[in-house]
C-alpha cells in the first residue's frame, strides 16, 4: 500500500518552511508522495487569502518542480463553500487505497479542536506534526476537546523539521515593505511573485 501525505493550507504564499516540512515528513515515514494541497478558501482564516487561488497554486507548482515526491494539488478546487479537511479526507479515501497521512504544523495543531469533526479527521489519516526546536504546541490544552488517547497520539507523532523562522505573514510583510525574500521562498517563487505583481500594498 502506498503512503500519501497531505500538507494543506492557503500557501499565501508558499515558503521554504512548507517545503522543509513536506520533505521531512516524506523522508521520516517513507511516503511515496506528499501533496501540497492548496485551499481555495480557508475556513479558519476569516479574512481569506490575499492572492487568488490560481496564483497560489501556480507558486506551489513552481516551488515543488525540482522536489522529488512533492506535488502541488488542486484537489479542493471547484468545491462550493468552505474546504473542510474532514470532507477532503473522506473524498480522498473514496478515491484511493493509499494510506493517508495528515501533515500538520504547530499552528494547525493548536487550532485542531476547533476544526470540523477532528476525531473523524484523525480516524481517516495518521497525523504527523512538524515542529521546530522549542516550538512544540501545548498538547495538554487539547485534552478536554479531543480526549487523552488522541492527544497522546498527536504528541507521539511529532517530527523535528529544523530551526527555520519563516511564515507567509513575514513574506507578505517583506513584499509590502519592498524588502528581499532571500532565505524565505525559492528563487523561482520570488521571481514569479514579482512578475505577477502579487502582494503589492
Amino acid at each position: 500500500m502506498a503512503r500519501l501525505g497531505i500538507l494543506g493550507g492557503s500557501f499565501d504564499p508558499v515558503h521554504l518552511g512548507h517545503l522543509a516540512c513536506a520533505r521531512a515528513a516524506r523522508m521520516a515515514e517513507d511516503m511515496d508522495r506528499v501533496l501540497l494541497m492548496v485551499a481555495p478558501r480557508a475556513p479558519h482564516k476569516p479574512g481569506g487569502a490575499t492572492a487568488p487561488e490560481a496564483d497560489r497554486l501556480d507558486l506551489v507548482r513552481l516551488a515543488v518542480e525540482d522536489e522529488p515526491g512533492l506535488e502541488a494539488s488542486d484537489f479542493e478546487f471547484g468545491r462550493s463553500g468552505p474546504t473542510w479537511t474532514v470532507q477532503t479526507l473522506r473524498d480522498l479515501s473514496a478515491e484511493t487505497d493509499d494510506e493517508l497521512w495528515l501533515i500538520l504544523g504547530t499552528d494547525s495543531v493548536a487550532e485542531l479542536a476547533d476544526w470540523r469533526e477532528p476525531a473523524e479527521i484523525l480516524a481517516l489519516a495518521r497525523p504527523l506534526v512538524c515542529v521546530r526546536p522549542g516550538a512544540a504546541p501545548c498538547f495538554d490544552d487539547l485534552e478536554e476537546a479531543l480526549g487523552r488517547p488522541v492527544v497522546d497520539a498527536l504528541e507521539a507523532a511529532t517530527l523535528d523539521v529544523g530551526d527555520w523562522e519563516v511564515s507567509s505573514t513575514e513574506v507578505r510583510r517583506r513584499l509590502a515593505a519592498g524588502e528581499s525574500l532571500d532565505g524565505l521562498v525559492p528563487g523561482s517563487v520570488a521571481h514569479e511573485i514579482e512578475r505577477r505583481g502579487l502582494y503589492k500594498p
